[in-house]
């Protein structure tokens, strides 16, 4: 199995890179930090590229550069987000802008980029978000970004006729997300619960959503 994982210089990412190496598959790496990246590919004798997913000539050369790299992708995971929480009336438009390139437009390239390169059966996992734990003050961008990523998804599907195309819906993870926060809070998940959710899920059915418990 070889997937690629886009934003795998954060929590989730990492972790689900270490969980589908430690189990024999093929992992290529993508992130905007080279440092981190580079860190974790030695780590992992991975293949790795830096892209800027609020790009689209950035992750269509991305996708371009793994398929040519391995071939066909069985699996695309989609883990880059961002939130920088903060109240509607301060809405700084480059914080704006950065956190729907991570969470939304980063993922409509990459399912548009993305989708013809996967093999029969191949899957996409993009993290989402529960609207009834990101309803809250401050939260605004994220929530309305996390939002259109799950109508994004929804749509896709039809107009590909394609199932295989999961939204990731864990409840707070204990990930460096939280520093722009402030605090994790209680009971929140390690990123390598959610990881090995992800990795699990291949083998199963397939369901539209993969709510992940704690």
């Amino acid at each position: 199995m070889t997937t690629l994982i886009i934003g795998a210089t954060g929590g989730i990412g990492a972790e689900t890179a270490r969980v589908l190496a430690q189990r024999g598959e093929t992992v290529l790496l993508s992130g905007r930090d080279e440092t981190k990246l580079a860190a974790l590919a030695g780590e992992l004798g991975a293949w790795s590229r830096a892209a800027d997913v609020g790009f689209e000539s950035h992750v269509r050369a991305l996708l371009e550069a793994a398929a040519g790299h391995a071939g066909t992708l069985d699996t695309l995971i989609y883990a880059a987000g961002a939130a920088l929480p903060g109240a509607l009336a301060e809405a700084d438009p480059a914080q704006v802008r950065q956190v729907w390139n991570a969470n939304y437009f980063g993922a409509l390239w990459t399912l548009k980029h993305g989708l013809g390169r996967l093999g029969a059966g191949g899957r996409v996992y993009l993290i989402g978000a529960r609207p009834e734990l990101v309803t809250a003050r401050g939260f605004s961008q994220y929530a309305a970004s996390k939002a259109a990523l799950a109508a994004l998804v929804s749509v896709t599907r039809l107009e590909a006729r394609r199932m295989g195309l999961i939204l990731v819906l864990p409840p707070a993870v204990d990930t460096g997300l939280w520093a722009q926060v402030g605090r994790v809070p209680k009971g929140a998940l390690s990123p390598q619960e959610v990881a090995r959710a992800i990795a699990d899920d291949r083998a199963g059915a397939g369901e539209s959503e993969l709510r992940v418990q704690g």
